[in-house]
């Protein structure tokens, strides 16, 4: 393949104070002598040090701006590499663009410098996604699992899987090459327990839930029956009025929504119309859509009003929530409160630690109800796999290893047994990029921003 330079604006678009043009490749000096004038010519284009000067356009300046040199192969893509920092402003960053297009460099495309580093060495591909990961990041959490995955957390977990892997399958080819000295008995009591277990290690590492909340954040359904504080709570969570707030049942007619960061992990709340036998058609269809909501939440917050004896509407409440996540939430507590709510909930097996007291109106009891909100999200371990690619092949891997050790303790010869092991170290070498094809590279880099 023949190593062209390629050059993209590696900022977001629009106006702003400063905009970075990286450019990486074998001709990035050539170039770059060609479209930046030093302001002090006899310390330029020294690899790391920072110039400042102007950008040229043949015998027209475009702009002032700095400028840095790397040398390869200490650069992200292991190329030679020149960043060119202009002000922000669309026409001069569009006409640096096309001057640097003019003397031959091409435009990159999606990931294309990450891509490069990747098939440059500086990275495997586990490590190439993460960058990814991390730019796309909406929360400390999720910022911190792609960090991890970055400094090499996945590559680990997956390179020790495929030691343990090869032991096995040396273990196999001994008892194929040597069956007068292994019998197939001997060998299958040896190595499908070893299977079993690492494909139990790979199957727990396969964090789906914590893959989806940490791209998609949590979701929290607020509900009750009408008039116990729900819109009050939301809005509190929230620190902003979101939902109207009236003494009147039923105001709420449809969900409202709102987001807030605990601990850094997005939280998505979302307030439902009051759950009540009731013949108007507009609260009807709000009540429906509060039950559907309540079926999809990752956590569902039951709010008693804890100045109010519960009544046949609550407990057919807390029979919908019976197989749902759920915390029962008791609001209200600036009010005197009523014995009733407490024998209730003993009665209905409801237990103190799913029970959170507190005030939406002066704010008693939220900081509590927030920390219990937020373990309700987890932590994904160190060594969890939270892309869907890794997940995926993770998995296979995982079923190849059980089905070898299955057709071991059937008899089955081992030669055949052999062929899920081989599949299996396929897949493990599919998340590092050991083994990859130029389809699922452009797979995999399509996601990426121009510019990384």
């Amino acid at each position: 393949m023949e190593l062209t330079t390629i050059a993209a604006v590696a900022t977001p678009p629009g106006k702003g104070g400063l905009a970075a043009i990286r450019v990486s490749g074998p001709e990035a000096l050539k170039v770059m002598r060609q479209v930046f004038v030093p302001k002090s010519p006899a310390t330029a284009f020294q690899p790391r040090y920072m110039m400042y000067g102007h950008f040229v356009d043949g015998d027209r300046t475009l702009d002032e701006c700095m400028a840095v040199y790397l040398k390869a192969p200490y650069t992200y893509t292991r190329e030679d590499v020149a960043e060119l920092f202009l002000h922000g402003g669309e026409y001069v960053v569009n006409a640096a663009l096309q001057a640097l297009f003019a003397l031959g460099v091409m435009p990159a495309g999606p990931g294309e410098f990450t891509r490069r580093a990747f098939l440059n060495g500086r990275i495997d591909l586990s490590r190439a996604e993460a960058v990814m990961q991390l730019i796309s990041a909406t929360g400390q959490t999720a910022a911190g699992a792609a960090l991890r995955q970055l400094q090499g957390g996945a590559l680990k977990f997956v390179q020790e899987a495929q030691g343990e892997l090869i032991r096995l399958m040396a273990g196999l080819v001994a008892a194929i090459d040597y069956p007068e000295e292994i019998d197939q008995e001997e060998a299958v009591g040896d190595l499908a327990p070893g299977l079993d277990a690492l494909s139990q290690r790979l199957e727990a590492a396969c964090d789906e839930r914590g893959s989806r909340i940490l791209k998609e954040g949590l979701q929290v359904v607020i509900c009750g029956k009408p008039n116990v504080g729900k819109s009050s709570l939301l809005n509190t969570l929230l620190g902003e009025e979101k939902a109207i707030v009236t003494d009147l049942p039923g105001t709420t007619r449809d969900t409202v929504s709102g987001s807030a960061t605990l601990d850094g992990i997005p939280v998505h709340f979302t307030d439902t119309a009051g759950i009540r036998e009731s013949g108007g058609v507009v609260e009807q269809i709000g009540i429906r859509r509060a039950r559907e909501a309540m079926k999809a939440a990752d956590l569902c917050l039951m709010v008693l009003d804890a100045g109010e004896a519960p009544d046949g509407q609550d407990t057919d409440i807390l029979a919908e929530l019976q197989h749902l996540p759920r915390l029962v939430v008791l609001n209200k507590q600036d009010l005197p409160p009523v014995k009733e709510a407490e024998a209730w909930l003993s009665a209905h097996g409801v237990s103190p630690e799913e029970t959170l007291r507190v005030s939406a109106r002066t704010g008693e009891g939220m900081d509590a109800l927030r920390r219990e909100i937020r373990k309700y999200a987890g932590n994904p371990g160190e060594n969890a796999l939270t892309l869907a690619r890794h997940l995926y092949l993770a998995r296979e891997a995982a079923q190849s290893m059980r089905q070898a050790a299955d057709a071991m303790r059937q008899g089955v010869s081992l030669d055949l047994c052999a062929v899920d092991l081989n599949d299996a170290l396929a897949a493990l070498g599919r998340i590092t990029g050991e083994n990859v094809s130029d389809q699922l590279l452009d797979e995999v880099f399509a996601s990426f921003c121009v510019g990384k």
